[in-house]
């Protein structure tokens, strides 16, 4: 007799919390889909992206959107004396483009384009292309 209680208590308490936590939790998946159908951009966030020697390196985020694709990266090095550089490898319509930005302290940078399917970056400093580290695919 007990155990028969036992287990219609414990049924009818979890059959009240289970109606008690249905409502929020089905609230919080409406939430989150409203959410990820207003922003269909997905930012990727990267780095920190080391030179060859540990004397630079850079970070930021990449996103598409509408067949745009945008980057903002930041770059450190020690104030003074030699440069940082950040080097972008973009392969866009078919084929490959490679620019550089050039830094001392500390710099904020940003570009975009169409029609852009890979981007790989890589970080060197002291020259553009001294010290210069791994290559990593951000996009």
């Amino acid at each position: 007799m007990r155990k028969t209680l036992a287990i219609a208590a414990l049924a009818g308490s979890m059959a009240v919390t289970g109606l008690a936590v249905a409502p929020a939790a089905q609230a919080a998946t409406q939430a989150s889909t409203t959410a990820s159908t207003a922003s269909t951009a997905t930012v990727v966030k990267w780095g920190k992206f080391f030179s060859g020697d540990h004397k630079a390196y850079t970070f930021g985020k990449t996103w598409g959107s509408h067949g745009k694709v945008f980057t903002k990266w930041y770059g450190v090095d020690k104030f003074g004396g030699k440069k940082g550089w950040v080097w972008f490898e973009v392969y866009k319509n078919g084929s490959w483009h490679k620019f550089n930005h050039a830094w001392d302290g500390k710099k904020v940078g940003s570009w975009s384009g169409h029609g852009i399917g890979k981007v790989y970056t890589y970080t060197c400093w002291a020259g553009k292309f001294d010290n210069c580290g791994k290559k990593y695919r951000i996009y």
